[in-house]
C-alpha cells in the first residue's frame, strides 16, 4: 500500500472514529427523535405503497394487489373532466390570494411585536394572537357563519348601523364573497402563530447591528429596513420556498368544505374537495388518490424548481 492510500485510510478512519464519539456523546438527543421517527416510518411511509391504486380499478374484494391493473386510466379520466378549468382556476386563485395576502401577514405583526417596548403589553398582545390557532375549524366556520347571517348576524347589524348597506346581506350565500371570507379567516386564524418563528429570527439578530444604525441617525423604519428585514431574510425565503411548493393544497380543505353551500359551489370547488368527494363520497377511490398523486406531483416540481431559484437569486435554499 502507498503512503497516499495509507494517509487517505487514516484520514477516513479518524473521521469515522469522531463521528461515532459526537454521535455516542448526543445518544440522549437521538434517542428522543427515536419515537418520532418511528412515527412517521409506520403512519406516513408504510401506507405510500397505497398509491398504486391510482393505476388500478381498487376494490374492497380483490384488494390492492388483487385489482385489475388499468394504467394511466385514471388520471386521463381527470384531464378529460369538463369541469377541470374550474378547480383549477378556484385552486391557484384561493392558494395564490392566501400566500399573497396571508404571507407577509405574519412578518409585518412580528416586526410591529418588536417595535413594542413594553414587555407585558408585547407578551399579552402574543397570546391573544395565538389564541385562534388552537381553536377548530369546525368553531371558527360556526362562527363565521353566525356573524355572515342575515338574520341578526353581527355583521350585518354592524353594516346596517353605520349605514353601509339598507337590508341584510346573505354573505356566506354571494360567491363574490366567499373568496374574501376564506382568506379573512386563514389570515386571522394563522397571523399570530406563524409570527412566532419570525419574532425569534428577530430575537437573534445582533444588537450591535442596532446600536451602529442608531449612531448613523436611522430611525426605527430605516434600522427595520436595513437592519431587521436582512436579518430575517433567510427565514422569509425557505418559508416562501414552502408556500410555493404546495400551491395546489394551499388553498385548504376543511374550511372550503365547511363554508361551502349549494349558491357557491362554482367558486368552492377545488382540486382537493373535488378528490375528497371523488373518493371518499362516491367511492371512486382510485380516481381520488390520481388526484393526490398529480398534486403531489407538481407540488415536488414547484418545490425542486423554487428551491433552485431561491439558490440562484438569493444563495439561500433548503439545500
Amino acid at each position: 500500500m502507498s503512503n497516499k492510500s495509507y494517509e487517505l485510510n487514516t484520514v477516513k478512519r479518524s473521521k469515522t472514529k469522531r463521528f461515532m464519539i459526537e454521535l455516542y456523546k448526543q445518544r440522549h438527543l437521538h434517542m428522543m427523535v427515536i419515537p418520532a421517527i418511528v412515527f412517521f416510518f409506520i403512519f406516513s411511509y408504510i401506507p405510500m405503497y397505497g398509491i398504486i391504486i391510482a393505476f388500478k380499478d381498487y376494490n374492497f374484494v380483490d384488494g390492492i394487489w388483487g385489482s385489475p391493473w388499468v394504467g394511466l386510466k385514471h388520471f386521463k379520466m381527470f384531464f378529460s373532466e369538463p369541469n377541470l378549468w374550474n378547480l383549477f382556476k378556484n385552486t391557484m386563485g384561493i392558494s395564490i390570494l392566501k400566500t399573497v395576502i396571508g404571507f407577509p401577514g405574519p412578518i409585518i405583526f412580528a416586526l410591529l411585536l418588536n417595535e413594542l417596548s413594553s414587555k407585558r403589553f408585547k407578551k399579552t398582545v402574543q397570546t391573544i394572537s395565538y389564541l385562534p390557532h388552537f381553536v377548530s375549524i369546525v368553531v371558527i366556520v360556526g362562527m363565521v357563519t353566525k356573524f355572515c347571517s342575515a338574520n341578526g348576524g353581527l355583521f350585518n347589524e354592524v353594516l346596517m348601523a353605520l349605514h353601509i348597506i339598507d337590508e341584510p346581506v346573505s354573505f356566506l350565500a354571494e360567491p363574490d364573497y366567499f373568496w374574501g371570507i376564506l382568506i379573512g379567516i386563514s389570515v386571522w386564524q394563522g397571523i399570530g402563530w406563524g409570527s412566532i418563528i419570525y419574532c425569534s429570527a428577530i430575537s437573534g439578530i445582533d444588537q450591535t447591528l442596532y446600536e451602529a444604525a442608531t449612531i448613523d441617525g436611522a430611525g426605527r423604519f430605516k434600522k427595520i429596513w436595513h437592519v431587521t428585514l436582512p436579518g430575517i431574510l433567510p427565514i422569509v425565503t425557505i418559508y416562501l420556498i414552502l408556500s410555493m411548493s404546495s400551491i395546489l393544497t394551499g388553498s385548504g380543505f376543511d374550511d372550503i368544505y365547511l363554508l361551502r353551500n349549494n349558491m357557491t359551489m362554482d367558486v368552492s370547488e377545488t382540486i382537493s374537495v373535488y378528490s375528497y368527494e371523488m373518493g371518499i363520497g362516491k367511492g371512486r377511490y382510485s380516481f381520488g388518490t390520481a388526484i393526490g398523486l398529480f398534486t403531489s406531483c407538481v407540488n415536488l416540481v414547484l418545490l425542486i424548481v423554487s428551491n433552485y431559484v431561491s439558490k440562484k437569486v438569493s444563495e439561500t435554499s433548503l439545500w
